[in-house]
């Protein structure tokens, strides 16, 4: 079988480094707020190219600490609107609805599955605060005509970097390119916990105080509570292991491009389409290829075909935010690009750790469907 995703491979390959992190966390008797959580704060800010980096406990928390900020400071609040795609995962949405803001849901564009600047500009309203910008399967988002409407309409940008560790847009990377951005560390990410994790990272020091504060019970002292916080920490073990994976993210996702390019030259089923990106150059770094994700109109067909023939794949995602039971009030509405996005994707398998042999396979099989 030809796994989606081999996570024992990845970690395996890290080691004996990740163990020994491990051992100098046990030895060290810290475990929460330490010197391996400071640390990776320090190198992941400088990595993404951001003033300040706070560990939080997963990615959704990170967006959700943000806008809880941004509460606090009293730039937002209940009842103001965050343009969101409307074909992210779900996180994004949660996040805005748990602070009791309004997602305002756009379509995609249909070749990048990122969010269409075209269509952002008639959801503005006066109680538009922020735009939240997905960079969805590893793909940047950013464009210039949204920084065009951020500086019309005054709006925050925040990124949601979940998907796209070490991407750039021009010479910046994405997640130190907005006001703030949520990064996760879940397993299956480029970089990747040995559980859940996050990050924030922003340039703005006062909201880097109130979100440390927030993350921390709303606490900036012990025992001294400004804020009604939460409890969302990264720890010192999962710092430790991101140590030891930041030092070859960059090496990772070449690798992810050298897969996703051979797959893009070598697919010619004429029934699949292609994620679209700029493959012309193996050096475009604009993409970090999370997830490789193709469509067909016959994707059940495909996916069972390929599990028979030995190739694990996923998809992302089957079911569209606005269709989901907890927003059922949305469940009536239509987009229908995200809707047919939804019902074609198809997930291939990527990993920096896909052997050419693999690699090679899955291209025999996909073009004999």
């Amino acid at each position: 079988m030809i796994k989606f995703l081999d996570l024992k491979g990845i970690n395996d390959s890290f080691e004996p480094e990740l163990t020994n992190a491990v051992k100098r966390v046990l030895d060290s008797g810290y475990y929460l707020l330490g010197n391996e959580v400071k640390t990776f704060e320090e190198e992941y800010a400088n990595y993404i190219g951001a003033k300040y980096c706070i560990g939080v406990a997963n990615g959704l928390d990170a967006l959700r600490v943000i806008l809880k900020a941004y509460i606090e400071m009293g730039q937002m609040e209940e009842g103001d609107e965050i343009i969101v795609p409307a074909n992210t995962y779900i996180a994004s949405i949660l996040a805005i609805t748990d602070n009791r803001l309004v997602p305002v849901l756009v379509e995609p564009d249909i070749n990048t599955y990122n969010i269409a600047p075209s269509l952002i500009e008639e959801k503005i309203t006066n109680c538009t605060k922020a735009i939240m910008l997905v960079h969805l399967y590893g793909q940047n988002a950013m464009q210039p005509e949204i920084q065009s409407l951020l500086e019309k309409y005054n709006l925050k940008l925040i990124e949601d970097n979940a998907q796209a560790a070490g991407c750039f847009y021009g010479k910046q990377r994405t997640g130190s390119i907005g006001d703030a951005a949520g990064h996760s560390f879940y397993p299956g990410k480029n970089i990747g916990a040995l559980g859940d994790g996050g990050a924030i990272t922003t340039n703005d020091k006062k909201l880097e105080s109130i979100i440390r504060a927030l993350a921390n019970y709303g606490s900036s002292k012990k025992y001294v509570n400004d804020y009604k916080g939460l409890n969302s920490r990264l720890d010192e073990i999962q710092a430790a292991m991101l140590r030891v994976k930041l030092k070859r993210l960059d090496r990772d996702n070449q690798r992810r491009r050298e897969i996703a390019q051979y797959y893009c030259e070598n697919i010619i089923h004429p029934d699949i389409i292609l994620p679209q990106s700029n493959m012309q150059n193996i050096e475009t770094l604009a993409h970090v290829w999370h997830l490789y994700v193709i469509r067909t109109l016959q994707r059940d067909q495909f996916q069972k075909y390929l599990a028979d023939n030995d190739v694990q794949t996923l998809i992302h995602y089957p079911i569209p935010p606005h269709k989901q039971n907890c927003y059922k009030k949305w469940n009536n509405l239509s987009y229908e690009i995200t809707e047919q996005i939804h019902n074609e994707v198809l997930s291939l398998p990527m990993s920096p750790v896909l052997s050419e042999e693999d690699v090679c396979k899955v291209v025999e099989i996909v073009n004999k469907f």
